[in-house]
């Protein structure tokens, strides 16, 4: 009789840890379902429905209508007719609600950079530092038209930031044109989230340098700045190249500036420009930045190629400034542009566009700021703000035609000199 109730107990808690087994399968189950049809539904989002539409699927997705029209105008030709642009291929919330003068967003600020696809993935870490409207110009060659397409709508479909604040633009040679990858699905399939994306990014990191393409494709530095400077209807711009960070709260701290002091029409805002070992963190601050300084780890912006390209800056000074209070930005002196200065700034979105004639490697910034000093603008430094570049530049790490690059923009730098003798034919300043 004992034995018999030990084994009806033995029988009841076996049954219930059948059912109890059973009722996790089935949950296991319709967890797997749920993922599945989350995950085609992510997938058609991307790429369109192969199959029926049903009856209970969610609104039409806007941003991919928007995209698709966007291709389909078929772009536009830059000046000299070797490039196609897609301006505001993608565009943010922000963009598409911006209503400029509007309770001080006059007064806002946008990042503008460009990059190829090898480079895209530096913008996870700078839009985490900016966390501004951010504008960006991807140049695109081949078969990576339509994947950068692909990619840039990913970016802003999974990564909920990207989709608030960053608007792409593409630009490729006129005789391609970006299309939306319907067919291309085999690269996107497994994609969930914004890491898998960024991860997708991370495997094309090392394919080429952006001045090493391959195929004598020449990276249209200049024509990509002005696209990316072009797309946003913010008071102010700072363009940096994308393997550059800016110091942490720059936006609101440059706001604020702008509120207690008016500033002059003919005035940029330069911020001192550094680079920094491969190893280290990023500095947010001033005080952060001064310390690596003092040991090293960071050091002028191209201080080993080109120390006279940044040295009217004047570092010594500016790192020991004694500035206001913490958090509070000004302007700690202000400088004429002297050759050859190419210095980093904040600037109305008035001043001159760059001049796209210069490609590849050599002048193509300080052309800009030779302009900008012959058409009378002066150069305000920031007390507390700078930019900062990933890893030291050294002459080893440079493309093979990186030294004739330089030597054919040298002269069409002289030539591009006598030219604003005649844009400016009143001013008394000359490069």
């Amino acid at each position: 009789m004992h034995f018999s109730k030990k084994c009806s107990v033995f029988k009841v808690v076996l049954s219930a840890l059948l059912i109890v087994a059973l009722l996790q399968l089935i949950y296991l189950s319709f967890l797997s379902k749920l993922h599945g049809r989350q995950q085609r539904y992510r997938y058609s989002e991307l790429f369109g429905n192969a199959g029926k539409k049903n009856v209970h699927q969610p609104e039409k997705n806007t941003r991919k209508e928007r995209l698709k029209y966007s291709l389909s105008t078929g772009g536009i030709f830059d000046a000299s007719g070797q490039y196609r642009v897609y301006k505001n291929l993608i565009k943010s919330e922000f963009s598409a609600n911006q209503k400029p003068g509007v309770d001080g967003s006059s007064f806002q600020i946008t990042l503008a950079t460009h990059t190829t696809i090898n480079n895209l993935h530096h913008l996870d870490s700078l839009l985490e530092r900016w966390q501004n409207p951010l504008s960006v110009a991807i140049f695109a060659h081949g078969q990576d038209v339509k994947f950068a397409t692909a990619l840039a709508y990913a970016l802003s479909m999974f990564c909920p930031q990207i989709q608030a604040l960053v608007d792409f633009h593409m630009v490729c040679h006129s005789g391609e044109m970006a299309s939306f990858p319907d067919q291309d699905r085999e690269q996107f399939a497994g994609l969930e989230d914004c890491a898998g994306v960024f991860a997708k990014l991370e495997t094309h990191r090392d394919k080429y340098k952006n001045y090493a393409i391959g195929g004598n494709v020449s990276y249209p530095n200049n024509l990509l700045r002005n696209v990316a400077r072009g797309g946003t209807d913010t008071a102010y711009i700072l363009v940096i190249d994308i393997d550059m960070v800016p110091s942490a709260d720059l936006p609101q701290q440059f706001s604020a500036l702008l509120k207690r002091r008016e500033p002059a029409s003919d005035e940029v805002f330069v911020l001192p420009a550094f680079e920094i070992r491969h190893a280290r963190k990023l500095p947010a601050s001033k005080s952060e930045l001064v310390q690596l300084y003092q040991v090293g780890e960071v050091r002028p912006f191209y201080e080993e190629l080109c120390p006279r390209c940044q040295a009217p800056t004047n570092f010594s000074l500016w790192v020991n400034l004694h500035g206001p209070a913490a958090g509070q930005l000004e302007v700690a002196y202000t400088l004429n542009w002297v050759d050859p200065w190419e210095p980093f700034y904040i600037g109305p979105r008035t001043v001159p566009l760059y001049d796209e004639n210069f490609r590849q490697y050599g002048f193509n910034r300080i052309s800009q700021a030779c302009e900008l000093h012959v058409a009378g603008y002066r150069f305000s430094v920031l007390s507390a703000a700078f930019v900062v570049h990933r890893g030291f530049k050294v002459a080893g790490d440079f493309h093979r035609r990186k030294d004739e690059e330089n030597r054919r923009n040298r002269l069409l730098f002289r030539s591009f000199k006598e030219g604003l003798k005649a844009k400016y034919p009143a001013s008394p300043r000359r490069c």
